[in-house]
């Protein structure tokens, strides 16, 4: 659950997909925003828009990209993923 509640507005979209390890708002549209989030592995530019980018990897993105390896494109993974630590 956020701390602005269950659903909260876009805040800009200024910042673009433009790159791997961006981190970008998960939503269902327009004021959808909770507390899900993604991170990009390739340029996204279909996103740009409609989702808000927030941050950035800036360590670690091979690990991103190892996970990467596991996905479908059901959303299943082939492997079970779990992190040990973090931090």
């Amino acid at each position: 659950k956020s701390i602005y509640g269950e659903k909260f507005a876009d805040e800009n979209f200024e910042l673009k997909h433009t790159e791997p390890g961006l981190l970008s708002m998960a939503n269902a549209g327009p004021g959808t925003n909770g507390s899900q989030f993604f991170v990009t592995t390739v340029e996204c530019a279909w996103l740009d828009g409609a989702h808000v980018v927030f941050g950035k990897v800036i360590e670690g993105l091979d690990v991103v990209q190892k996970i990467e390896t596991y996905g479908s494109r059901s959303g299943a993974t082939s492997a079970p993923i779990t992190i040990d630590d973090c931090g």
